[in-house]
């Protein structure tokens, strides 16, 4: 059965450090610091606590009484959970029971996330030879921690590294998508973070659980995976319909331009006709992707984006204004099919399968995987993940939703070995005749 004591060291006349004795039985037992304090002459060494003789001192009297019970009960919970009960476990009890946490304590995973965001500046970009962090990378750190705090709360305890094991994960993976309703690419992703900051933690050596190695995000499967794109014969449609708003002829304009550049809309809707350059009778966009940091330049050949570019480049226009005049967009050109996917509740807060008008679902997102659906096995799929910015072409496949076909890119090689070998110059050859002249 556990035991808890308070004790104070020395006979000073000045304040002494009260500490907490744990005995939890067969010779185990640890003792830290409480982080209350009393003058020597006000100990009672009868109930081993402050005497109740100043206001200080009952309030001390009492807190004490809390942190007893408290301790208590979580030996309790652990004992039940197989928890290693520790010096580090009972210091992060006291915190816990008194809600105190330090910003230094460099094993609190809040601090760690904290402290990436308070030098994101100065951080090394992984595989390059570049500092600082995007902006989109800080925001997704900072929507980290938040959650993280939110969950903190849920379980009533501060977490630490050490706390990481393979029960803490699970935990929170069913919370994330059984009580947040979060998205399962979400969720995963958030996985991706946690580990990417047990290993942030662990390079300048902060202890961490060997679980957290194996932490694993993951994504929805294909068959889960609803993909809203416009095709060449859609886009056409578009690109006809008698629109006369002015905002809805602006919205058009970096729709036909999206679906033939393949950029993310926050890289998309900053361009200007600055970003754009004629050379030798040809037009060219240079890109500097926010996301991946990568220079990209995409050549423009379709006769309907060179005149939006000749005779009125679209002027600037916020993401959200844009996902709601291309909604209306589509609707006047027609595109109200019912189709399945995936669309925003407002009473829920999420995102809901059934069935709407694709109008409905058209998002700035589509753009870029119209362009890269509509191209593939058009154009090789390495000009197009040049274009996209995919790091790889597994990555290119699984964002349009294909698996590689085999088939397919050896008929993809005959064809181009086909045109190749028809642009070749007849050869001239001499044959000789009977008579060897």
């Amino acid at each position: 059965m556990a035991t808890v004591k308070y004790r104070i060291r020395g006979k000073s006349k000045q304040n002494t450090s009260i500490y907490i004795y744990l005995s939890t039985g067969r010779g185990n037992f640890v003792e830290v610091a409480s982080g209350f304090s009393v003058n020597p002459k006000d100990w009672s060494t009868t109930n081993n606590k402050p005497k109740q003789n100043s206001e200080i001192n009952r309030q001390t009297f009492s807190d004490l009484n809390k942190l007893e019970k408290f301790v208590y009960d979580e030996v309790n919970t652990s004992n039940a959970k197989g928890e290693l009960i520790d010096a580090h476990w009972l210091r992060s009890k006291i915190s816990e029971c008194f809600n105190r946490v330090k910003k230094t304590d460099q094993t609190l995973l809040t601090n760690h996330i904290q402290f990436i965001i308070d030098n994101a500046q100065t951080r090394k970009i992984k595989g390059s030879n570049k500092i600082g962090l995007s902006d989109r990378r800080i925001a997704g750190y900072k929507s980290f921690l938040k959650l993280t705090e939110e969950y903190e709360k849920v379980i009533k305890k501060k977490i630490h590294f050490l706390d990481i094991n393979k029960r803490f994960v699970d935990k929170f993976t069913n919370w994330m998508l059984n009580e947040k309703n979060y998205a399962v690419n979400y969720a995963g992703k958030i996985l991706d973070n946690l580990k990417t900051v047990c290993k942030d933690a662990q390079a300048i050596d902060i202890d961490c659980h060997p679980y957290t190695d194996k932490i694993e995000g993951f994504r929805e499967r294909d068959e889960d995976r609803y993909i809203v794109t416009l095709s060449f014969s859609e886009l056409e449609e578009i690109r006809k319909a008698d629109i006369e708003k002015e905002a809805l002829i602006n919205a058009r304009k970096w729709l036909l331009l999206g679906c033939e550049i393949g950029q993310r809309a926050s890289d998309l809707l900053k361009l200007t006709p600055d970003d754009v350059r004629y050379t030798k009778g040809s037009y060219y966009i240079d890109i500097l992707q926010q996301k991946t940091g990568k220079n990209v330049t995409v050549g423009i050949i379709a006769p309907h984006v060179i005149d939006i570019i000749e005779n009125g480049f679209p002027y600037a226009i916020s993401t959200q204004k844009l996902n709601k005049h291309i909604k209306d967009l589509c609707d006047d050109a027609g595109l109200t099919e019912m189709i399945k996917g995936k669309k925003y509740d407002k009473k829920t807060r999420r995102k809901k399968l059934d069935y709407y008008r694709k109008c409905d679902l058209i998002t700035s997102h589509s753009f870029r995987r119209s362009f890269a659906t509509n191209y593939y096995k058009k154009i090789p799929t390495a000009i197009l993940i040049n274009i996209t910015g995919h790091s790889k072409e597994s990555l290119f496949l699984e964002y349009i939703n294909r698996r590689e076909d085999k088939d397919d890119n050896a008929n993809l090689f005959m064809k181009f070995y086909e045109e190749i070998h028809q642009k070749k110059e007849p050869e001239m050859k001499v044959f000789k005749n009977g008579t060897n002249q």
